[in-house]
């Protein structure tokens, strides 16, 4: 925990709330956000993908977090832990009545014993993105939320360049009925290490509303707050009515306790087969609340039918349609995209 006492300097240009949807921000004040590090290049999450895409010089870097068995925040995109490391292997008798393997179940010293590997299909076992970093190769582990907060802090000290952080409470439902406040645990942990206002560097987000409320309020948290949008037939917020969410009451309700939303493409963007992609409506709408839109994923490896390219998207989505930033596994072509305009 060296780096707990390192001053943040805030060297980024917040973007400003919209007063009305055509006050579009300029491409400076764009952000991007490495999505689970610098995934398309380095097995996610891992802390070799998180300083990669650091020194990519991504605005700012994501961190899921869950909880072990004894209470530590480490970094997992899900509550699982089968699809990105060897666990099957190396504790075949650990595995729940529907055969998953959840990250509540094991301490972070049996966590440290595994080897992280690109996500593969639980079906097929083959990765999910064949052409990313090949499986068998390197060695990576899961790291907790501080070993990483250590990590950005620490190249923020050497690289003189700040990078900012963008954690989400994955599943607070879930830990609730396990006996976990994730919530709380986090909140604390960022305080600890200087997140605490709008001033600093981070965002935190939820697709859970109840605990996006109830981190504002109960927990009293004053940094920047962002509501993730999925869909009802996702079902990973139980009672979530992301249908409500998007309409013009819901993002108002939002913009009451939220700084931003985080659609996915496909809400923010949609074509008719064969068709030219239009927006949908999302983001000028959030925009007239003051919400800042910040839309996952941007993948070169995994487009959308209707663009032939990634920089074909991000002009769509950062000049066309005109959002804030973007969550893209390849950080470095979405901060080349900006510098070319």
């Amino acid at each position: 925990m060296i780096f707990r006492a390192f001053a943040i300097v805030v060297l980024i240009a917040w973007p400003a709330g919209r007063a009305a949807a055509d006050m579009r921000p300029q491409m400076a004040d764009k952000i991007i956000i490495a999505h689970r590090g610098a995934s398309g290049y380095l097995p996610e999450h891992t802390l070799a993908a998180k300083a990669l895409a650091h020194g990519q010089g991504a605005h700012f870097i994501e961190q899921d977090v869950v909880l072990t068995r004894d209470d530590v925040p480490i970094v997992l995109h899900d509550i699982h832990l089968d699809t990105v490391s060897d666990v099957a292997a190396r504790f075949p008798d650990r595995k729940r009545d529907d055969g998953r393997y959840y990250a509540i179940d094991f301490t972070l010293a049996e966590i440290r014993t595994l080897n992280v590997h690109e996500r593969i299909s639980l079906k097929t076992g083959e990765p999910v993105f064949p052409g990313r970093f090949p499986n068998g190769k390197g060695v990576f582990g899961i790291p907790t939320l501080a070993e990483e907060l250590d990590l950005i802090q620490g190249l923020n000290a050497s690289t003189k360049r700040i990078a900012g952080i963008y954690p989400e409470i994955k599943d607070p439902v879930f830990h609730r009925a396990e006996g976990k406040d994730i919530s709380r645990i986090v909140i604390a942990m960022l305080a600890d290490y200087g997140y605490r206002t709008k001033s600093d560097p981070v965002y935190l987000q939820s697709f859970d509303w109840h605990e996006v409320k109830r981190i504002r309020g109960e927990l009293g948290y004053r940094g920047r707050l962002v509501q993730l949008l999925g869909e009802n037939d996702w079902k990973i917020a139980p009672g979530i009515d992301f249908d409500y969410l998007k309409s013009a009451a819901g993002l108002a309700e939002i913009a009451a306790t939220a700084d931003g939303i985080g659609p996915w493409i496909g809400q923010v963007a949609r074509a008719p087969e064969g068709g030219k992609p239009a927006a949908t409506g999302l983001a000028a709408a959030a925009h007239g609340q003051g919400l800042e839109v910040h839309p996952y994923t941007f993948r070169a490896d995994a487009l959308p039918k209707y663009a032939a390219s990634l920089d074909e998207l991000l002009q769509l989505f950062l000049v066309d349609i005109g959002v804030d930033g973007i969550f893209t596994d390849f950080p470095d072509r979405g901060l080349a995209f900006l510098q070319s305009r």
